[in-house]
């Protein structure tokens, strides 16, 4: 048996469908980002542990949980709460993980989107790592999401999962990815300024996660980024073939990239405010100077 995170924040309309999924293991943590809506509540009615921790990033919130909530087994399988799990691939995680060569798997995703498996323009298979050993992988940032770090080989399952990208609505969906896309464009930044492009998994990986990876990297260099990802999603990779669905997943892709691009170019070129004497407020002797003060913040 292996022991499944589910991880939320404002999901009142998954999280029920999420954790019934989930039912087939005796061993059920979710991992609220503080939610302000009903998902804690609605995951409360359920024979599940319920732990909030106030989100700082994918990849730290990830390895927080890895590090600091207990579980019964030692392997684990990471749930959005957008996500489900299905009887079958249930079945082939408890057959993969007693294999003693690999310490985790990667899973694909159905993207599920107005109601239809988007299954040419996400360019499935495409692949997550999902279940691996607790002690033996982890994860950091990269752009708006994570990237895993593993302690030995891996491998993949054949069994999906679906992904309803889109279940909380338009708006939502919208206001996600404009936060996302803040997130990508510093990233960008810092892969133009010091990154470069692995060509040998570009063209010879050995795995689609390689691979992808590899071109996400070259992405990032070219001009009209915005309509290359459009007629690659829509033509090159067959998104026409996904009818009314296809076009309108196509056409919010390319905009996200669009939304990207802008903010990239803001982080470059904008000038960065400066203190001068003109507008340093004064500072009373009997105050503590604003500097010395430590000021947080945190926000999902």
């Amino acid at each position: 048996m292996f022991s499944i995170y589910i991880l939320t924040y404002n999901d009142e309309i998954d999280i029920a469908a999420c954790i019934e999924s989930a039912m087939l293991s005796d061993d059920i943590i979710v991992v609220d980002s503080l939610s302000s809506d009903r998902t804690v509540e609605i995951a409360k009615s359920y024979p599940v542990r319920v732990i909030p921790h106030a989100f700082e990033s994918h990849g730290r919130q990830r390895t927080w949980m890895l590090q600091e909530v207990p579980t019964k087994h030692e392997w684990v399988y990471i749930l959005e709460s957008d996500e489900r799990m299905t009887p079958e691939l249930f079945t082939e995680c408890l057959s993969a993980m007693k294999s003693s060569e690999y310490v985790g798997y990667y899973v694909a995703e159905r993207v599920i989107f107005l109601g239809s498996w988007i299954r040419r323009s996400t360019q499935y298979p495409r692949y997550q790592m999902r279940l691996f050993h607790k002690e033996k992988v982890w994860f950091s940032d990269y752009g708006h999401t994570e990237r895993e770090e593993c302690l030995g080989p891996t491998s993949f399952l054949k069994e999906t999962y679906p992904h309803y990208t889109c279940s909380k609505g338009l708006s939502r969906w919208l206001e996600k990815h404009n936060r996302y896309s803040t997130d990508e464009a510093n990233e960008t930044v810092k892969q133009l300024e010091s990154g470069t492009i692995n060509w040998r998994n570009l063209f010879l990986g050995k795995s689609e996660v390689e691979r992808r990876r590899a071109l996400k990297d070259l992405s990032l260099r070219l001009p009209f980024r915005p309509l290359i990802r459009f007629i690659y999603m829509y033509i090159i990779l067959g998104g026409w073939m996904d009818g009314r669905s296809g076009i309108a997943w196509c056409t919010l892709q390319a905009f996200y990239e669009y939304l990207i691009v802008l903010k990239t170019w803001e982080i470059r070129n904008l000038p960065v405010p400066q203190l001068t004497p003109s507008n340093v407020p004064p500072v009373e002797m009997n105050e503590t100077p604003v500097s010395s003060q430590v000021v947080t913040s945190e926000e999902q």
